[in-house]
C-alpha cells in the first residue's frame, strides 16, 4: 500500500496491458492543444475586480481542472511500477518565481479538495505564492539543498529515492516534499511573456498531467455562414500520461474543462459531496474545514 495512493483493479483487458507494454511515462505521452477564449475569462475577472476580488487567469485554470477531476477521477491516477493507483490527494505543482529575480525561482504544489470554489483556490494559491516568493526556504527547497551539500549524495539519494518510490517505500515526508508526485503540474509562461510549450512529463514520481499556459493570441474561426473571424484566446500545451486512463475519458474531461472557463461563475458553487467523485478516500489532514 502506497503512502500516496491505493491500488486499483483496471476493469480494460488494454488497460491493464498498457504500463506492461509502455513502462516509462516517456513511452506514453499525449500532447494536446487547447484554446481557451479569453473574452469569457476576462469578464469575470474584470466583473470580480470591481467587487473587490483579485484573481488570476492562473487561478481560474487550477479551479477548472480541480473541479473535474471530481467528475473524472481516473484523471488523477497514477502509474508506478506498471501498477495503477487512485491517489489520495490532489495537488498541483507550480514554479514561484521569487520576488525581483527572474532567473531564481522555487517549484513545490499546493493542496486543493474536489469541491473547492474558485475563492477557495484563488485563497490557497495566493497564500503559496506569497509563502514562496520570500526569502526562506519551502520543504523542496531544503530537500535539494541537503541532497547537493554532500559530495556524492545527490547520485546516491536520488537512486535510492527512485528506487523506494518504484516499491513504495517512499516516506510520506519525500513525497510532500516532492514537486514531482502530483495530481497536475501547470507552468504560466505568459508572466514571463512567453508562448505556450508542450512540457515533458518526467519519468521520476507519479504526475500524470502537465500543462503549460503561454502568451493570449488570435485563434481563426469559422461562423455558420462561413465567415472567418479571430477569437482572442489563452492557448494550453497539454502533455497527458495516456496510461492512467482512455482517450475518450480524456476527451470528456477537457470538454468539461474547457466549459468551466467559458462559464466560470460555475465555479462559484462549492458541489454537493454527494457528486464529487473520490475513487479512495482522500487524506483529511490536508484539507481541514474553512
Amino acid at each position: 500500500m502506497r503512502r500516496d495512493g491505493k491500488k486499483v483493479k483496471v476493469e480494460s483487458v488494454e488497460y491493464a496491458l498498457t504500463p506492461h507494454i509502455m513502462p516509462q511515462r516517456n513511452d506514453s505521452l499525449n500532447f494536446i492543444e487547447v484554446d481557451i477564449p479569453l473574452q469569457p475569462m476576462q469578464d469575470y475577472l474584470n466583473a470580480k475586480r470591481k467587487e473587490g476580488k483579485r484573481i488570476s487567469h492562473l487561478a481560474l485554470i487550477v479551479a477548472a481542472y480541480v473541479r473535474v477531476l471530481g467528475q473524472f477521477p481516473q484523471m488523477n491516477r497514477f502509474i508506478v511500477n506498471k501498477k495503477v493507483y487512485a491517489r489520495n490527494e490532489l495537488n498541483v505543482g507550480m514554479v514561484v518565481l521569487k520576488a525581483g529575480q527572474m532567473d531564481n525561482g522555487t517549484m513545490s504544489k499546493v493542496n486543493f479538495d474536489p469541491a473547492d470554489t474558485i475563492d477557495d483556490v484563488n485563497r490557497k494559491m495566493t497564500e503559496y505564492i506569497e509563502s514562496n516568493r520570500g526569502e526562506g526556504d519551502n520543504s523542496t527547497d531544503k530537500l535539494a539543498k541537503f541532497l547537493v551539500s554532500v559530495p556524492g549524495l545527490m547520485r546516491f539519494g536520488v537512486n535510492l529515492f527512485r528506487w523506494a518510490d518504484k516499491h513504495g517505500l517512499l516516506p510520506r515526508a519525500i513525497i510532500d516534499a516532492s514537486p514531482f508526485h502530483t495530481s497536475m503540474s501547470i507552468t504560466n509562461l505568459a508572466s514571463i511573456r512567453t508562448n505556450h510549450i508542450f512540457h515533458h512529463i518526467y519519468n521520476f514520481g507519479t504526475t500524470g498531467v502537465f500543462i503549460a499556459m503561454g502568451n493570449s493570441r488570435e485563434v481563426p474561426k469559422r461562423k455558420t455562414d462561413g465567415e472567418i473571424y479571430f477569437e482572442k484566446c489563452i492557448p494550453l500545451g497539454i502533455v497527458m500520461d495516456e496510461r492512467i486512463c482512455s482517450g475518450s475519458y480524456f476527451a470528456l474531461a477537457f470538454r468539461q474543462f474547457r466549459k468551466y472557463l467559458t462559464n466560470p461563475e460555475l465555479l462559484e458553487v462549492r458541489p454537493d459531496e454527494k457528486d464529487v467523485i473520490r475513487e479512495t478516500k482522500y487524506r483529511k489532514d490536508k484539507y481541514p474545514e474553512d
